[in-house]
């Protein structure tokens, strides 16, 4: 990761924890950089980091990638930050696996590697919830994010199998030009968030 964008994300990390203490944040960053991850969260006071290719390998638009996870472990415990909790993508969709271990497969080996929560996403919806339930068979005991696909339509089918989910197209402006950085749909927050509530409960 480059030094001006590590410095300008901490930056606004901060901003928005001072300005929001009690909101929950997360850091990821593009770059296959655990210890920028780690280290903004460090600077920042986040709650949390997601950190893609943690176990494995795999083949990425920018190259092939290999797991990060004892990397990131070892630098959390250098920081002596456990509280940063790490979430793990398992076989995210936008990468291809270098390897022939099945999703299932994967997930263990995050979770034996220390990642505090997982998150799965198949190359559809289908695949999504099957690869949670394949993963609950398993034993699979650590929290599962469903990470793709989620809309105010489907979340409860997703918070019936999995343990939260993360969204973004889903609650984005249809008419936001390239480059605005406000692309989130008030409305369509509030309208999802509902939909959440009415599916836990």
């Amino acid at each position: 990761m480059q030094p001006i964008s590590l410095a300008m994300t901490a930056a606004l990390g901060r901003f928005l924890k001072a300005e929001v203490p009690e909101i929950g944040l997360g850091i990821i960053v593009e770059a296959h950089d655990p210890v920028a991850s780690l280290s903004i969260a460090h600077a920042t006071g986040a709650d949390f980091v997601r950190l893609k290719v943690f176990v494995g390998q795999a083949m990425t638009a920018q190259g092939p990638k290999t797991g990060m996870g004892a990397q990131a472990l070892a630098f959390r415990n250098a920081l002596g930050r456990d509280d940063i909790a790490i979430l793990a993508d398992v076989h995210d969709r936008t990468a291809v696996p270098m390897s022939a271990e099945t999703p299932e497969f994967a997930a263990e080996w995050a979770q034996k590697t220390g990642a505090d929560g997982l998150i799965l996403t198949g190359a559809d919806w289908a695949d999504s919830l099957a690869r949670i339930r394949r993963a609950r068979e398993t034993g699979i005991k650590r929290p599962i994010l469903l990470g793709g696909s989620v809309t105010s339509g489907n979340v409860g089918e997703a918070l019936s199998a999995a343990d939260g989910v993360i969204v973004s197209t889903a609650l984005m402006r249809k008419d936001a030009p390239a480059g605005d950085v406000l692309r989130w749909d008030i409305d369509l927050c509030r309208r999802f968030m509902d939909a959440a509530r009415a599916g836990r409960g």
